[in-house]
C-alpha cells in the first residue's frame, strides 16, 4: 500500500517537469528573437555601435557585484579564455547580425541566417575537434544554404540593400559557432554569471573601440536609447544568453539549437507588426527548406556519439567478463 502511494505522485511530478521545460524553452525562444527587434528598434535612435557598447557595458557592470561575490575566486588560467569567448561569441556575433540590420537586411532574414548555427557548428567541428563531416550532414549543410538562398533572393529586389551586407551575419554566425566548439573542447568551471560578466565587459572594450571611431562613446539621452538598451540587457542579454549558456550545459548543442529552430518564425512576425517588414512566400519557403536542412545536420550529429557509444558497450562488457 505504501508503494502504491509513493509511486502515484510520478506522473505528476514527471508532467510537472514536462511543463516547467516547455516554459523553459518557450521563453528561450522569445528572449533569443528579442534581440534581433531590440536592435532593430535602437538604430533608430543612435549609430550601430554605441548601442551595443552600451548593451555590453551594462549588462556586464550588473552582473559583477554577483560575479566577484559568489563563486570561485577568479584567475587569470579562468578570465582569459572567457575574454576570447567574449571576443567571438559576443563582439562577433553580435555585430555581425546588428550590421546587416542597420545596413538594411530584413531583421527576420538576419534572424533565418544567425539560425544557420547548427550548421556552422558542423562545418568547423573537424578543424576544432577533428569531427569530419557526414554525408548526411554535408547533405543537410547544402539544403539549409538552399534555404537562405530562396529568402535572400527575395529580399535583394526590395531594395538598396548592398550585396556585402548579406554576408556579415554569416561572419557572425561562424563566430559564435566557433565559441561554442571551444566552450564544449575546455569547458569552464566557473558558473554562468562569472562567465557572462566576464565577457560582456571583454565585449563592450571591444565595442567601445569601434563606437570612439564612430563617434563618440557617450550614451544618447533620449527615451528611445535607453528602452532600447534596457530591453537588450534585461531581455536579451541576461534573458536569452543566460538560458543558452544554460542549456549548453544541461543538454546537447544540438538540442539546444534544435530549440532556436523557432526564432526566425517569430522573429518576422515580431519584425511585420512593429516595423511593417513585409512577409512574403519565399521568405516562408526558405524558411522551410533551411528548417529541413538543420534537422538533418542535427540528428546526424545526435546519431554520431549514440553510435560511438554502442561500439564502446561490447567492449566494456567484455572487460568485465
Amino acid at each position: 500500500m505504501s508503494d502504491v502511494a509513493a509511486a502515484s505522485p510520478r506522473p505528476t511530478s514527471r508532467l510537472l517537469a514536462i511543463v516547467v521545460l516547455v516554459i523553459l524553452e518557450a521563453t528561450l525562444v522569445v528572449t533569443w528573437s528579442a534581440g534581433f527587434v531590440g536592435i532593430r528598434f535602437a538604430i533608430d535612435h543612435a549609430p550601430i555601435f554605441l548601442i551595443l557598447l552600451w548593451r555590453s557595458l551594462v549588462s556586464g557592470l550588473v552582473l559583477l557585484p554577483f560575479a566577484l561575490a559568489w563563486g570561485p575566486r577568479l584567475r587569470w588560467s579562468e578570465v582569459f579564455p572567457q575574454m576570447l569567448f567574449g571576443a567571438l561569441a559576443m563582439a562577433g556575433y553580435l555585430a555581425g547580425f546588428a550590421l546587416a540590420i542597420s545596413h538594411g537586411v530584413p531583421t527576420g532574414l538576419v534572424a533565418l541566417i544567425t539560425d544557420m548555427l547548427p550548421l556552422a557548428v558542423a562545418f568547423l567541428s573537424w578543424p576544432v575537434l577533428g569531427q569530419a563531416l557526414t554525408l548526411r550532414q554535408w547533405l543537410g549543410s547544402f539544403i539549409g544554404l538552399a534555404g537562405v538562398l530562396i529568402a535572400s533572393g527575395w529580399s535583394l529586389g526590395m531594395g538598396d540593400v548592398p550585396l556585402w551586407a548579406y554576408g556579415l551575419p554569416v561572419l557572425g554566425t561562424l563566430s559564435l559557432a566557433m565559441a561554442t566548439l571551444l566552450q564544449k573542447r575546455k569547458p569552464s568551471p566557473l558558473p554562468v554569471h562569472q562567465s557572462l560578466c566576464i565577457q560582456c565587459l571583454s565585449a563592450a572594450a571591444i565595442f567601445a573601440l569601434f563606437a570612439w571611431h564612430e563617434g563618440g562613446v557617450l550614451p544618447v539621452v533620449e527615451t528611445g536609447f535607453i528602452g532600447g538598451i534596457l530591453w537588450l540587457v534585461f531581455v536579451a542579454t541576461f534573458g536569452a544568453w543566460s538560458l543558452y549558456y544554460i542549456a549548453l550545459r544541461k543538454s546537447s548543442p544540438a538540442r539546444v539549437t534544435a530549440i532556436l529552430y523557432l526564432s526566425p518564425p517569430v522573429t518576422m512576425i515580431w519584425a511585420w507588426i512593429m516595423f511593417g517588414e513585409p512577409l512574403s512566400w519565399a521568405m516562408a519557403a526558405g524558411l522551410i527548406v533551411s528548417l529541413a536542412g538543420i534537422v538533418i545536420v542535427a540528428r546526424s550529429s545526435e546519431a554520431k556519439p549514440r553510435c560511438l557509444r554502442a561500439q564502446r558497450q561490447p567492449r566494456a562488457v567484455a572487460g568485465r567478463a
